[in-house]
């Protein structure tokens, strides 16, 4: 029996030449566009080539470009997956109100609405933890407002990720990019549209340009999502499960809007609780967003399974609907943790789901991203033991 294949959920640890050399770009006059200069470009490249190889090395099958065409200029950075989008969409301005720094909001039932950012219900019962022990790091540029109709243009840059990536893969082999899903995207505040649920679809149509892009490339799509979970914690007081679902289901619509015609084997959605190192106390229970995250048109989600938050919810798996052509990438080494797992334990962590769905429905992949998260040692070390844990199991 051949091992079952592996992956990781895309960021992985970027070297110090590459971060440093984020941190020297200029910006544009708009305050958050990074300038790109061909020996930056050349950089990124090289550096694309030489993580994929060290994937290989350590035993991922399903490799990535390690996210490194989305700027990081500093060792530790939250949110580079979700900053990336603000370079490639026109309508965005920088705004003295913004995502970090807007009031709070108050929900109430059959009116759900995100407050803001630091008035999470979790960081508000462990104030003394996130002022003292959550590192939050710091992104490559500010976060812009929803000022004006959005439209995509990244082009050039989603042309040269996908340029660096394939140059780096050998024949036959397959790689993955990741990009922001619409919900994800339509966090920045938003001073433009009526409704929110027009915010979202407006970046579900700028970003299907993206979407494309990479799938018509032959490469696979993952859609990064954490915010179909990660929102249960923006919302104060705490929804009802039924108010919350209803709130999911919006964006859900809006990814099967954005893919639409794009074959859904070569799209992934990536679920997660967000991977910031905090308590994660008021997280939603997989069970209760499953149904809803199913109807996505997506051939593959990949979830936290190794997350000692989440990982005792595999039996939720069993007990939902799961389409028959459904591929399932659990996370079955952590970012939430400098402990390295143990082969055996990775090994069992997926035999939990090929018992579910069978081997060769099952990708080994990791929580959430590790670049910016963990040491890079200890990085690779959770790979090479994801790679030894495949093997085994």
């Amino acid at each position: 029996m051949s091992a079952v294949p592996t992956t990781t959920s895309g960021s992985l640890p970027r070297t110090a030449a590459l971060i440093d050399a984020n941190g020297a770009r200029t910006l544009a006059d708009d305050g958050f566009t990074l300038q790109s200069t061909p020996e930056f470009d050349a950089l990124t490249a090289a550096a694309v080539a030489d993580v994929v190889e060290r994937q290989r090395a350590a035993g991922i099958t399903l490799v990535g470009d390690g996210e490194f065409g989305k700027a990081m200029s500093n060792a530790v950075d939250y949110g580079a997956w979700w900053s990336y989008s603000f370079q490639r969409v026109a309508g965005l301005s920088l705004t003295e109100v913004n995502a970090f720094n807007e009031p709070p909001v108050e929900s109430s039932p059959g009116n759900v609405r995100l407050t803001n950012f630091l008035g999470r219900r979790d960081r508000q019962l462990f104030p003394a933890v996130y002022a003292e022990a959550v590192e939050a790091g710091q992104t490559a540029t500010a976060f812009p407002t929803t000022t004006g109709p959005l439209t995509y243009r990244g082009q050039d840059a989603v042309a040269s990720d996908i340029r660096n990536l394939t140059a780096a893969l050998r024949g036959g082999e397959q790689g993955f990019l990741t990009a922001i899903a619409p919900g994800s995207a339509a966090r920045v505040r938003n001073e433009y549209y009526a409704t929110d649920e027009e915010h979202i679809f407006a970046w579900a149509d700028a970003l299907r340009e993206e979407y494309r892009a990479i799938v018509e490339a032959g490469l696979i799509l993952q859609l990064d999502d954490p915010s179909l979970a990660e929102n249960f914690d923006q919302i104060s007081p705490e929804p009802s499960i039924a108010d919350y679902q209803a709130f999911t289901r919006i964006r859900i619509d809006a990814i099967n809007h954005a893919i639409a015609g794009l074959p859904k084997e070569q799209v992934r959605l990536h679920l997660c609780w967000g991977s910031w190192h905090g308590p994660h106390t008021t997280d939603v229970e997989l069970k209760d967003i499953l149904p809803v995250v199913l109807q996505a048109n997506v051939g593959s989600i990949s979830f936290e399974a190794g997350n000692v938050r989440h990982e005792h919810e595999f039996g939720a798996w069993a007990d939902a609907a799961v389409p028959d052509d459904l591929v399932l990438v659990p996370g079955v080494v952590s970012h939430a943790t400098n402990v390295v797992e143990h082969p055996e334990l990775v090994a069992q962590r997926i035999r939990r789901f090929t018992d579910i769905v069978g081997a060769d429905r099952v990708i080994a992949s990791t929580d959430c991203g590790l670049g910016g998260r963990i040491h890079p040692d200890i990085a690779w070390a959770k790979l090479q033991t994801l790679g030894e844990g495949a093997r085994r199991a």
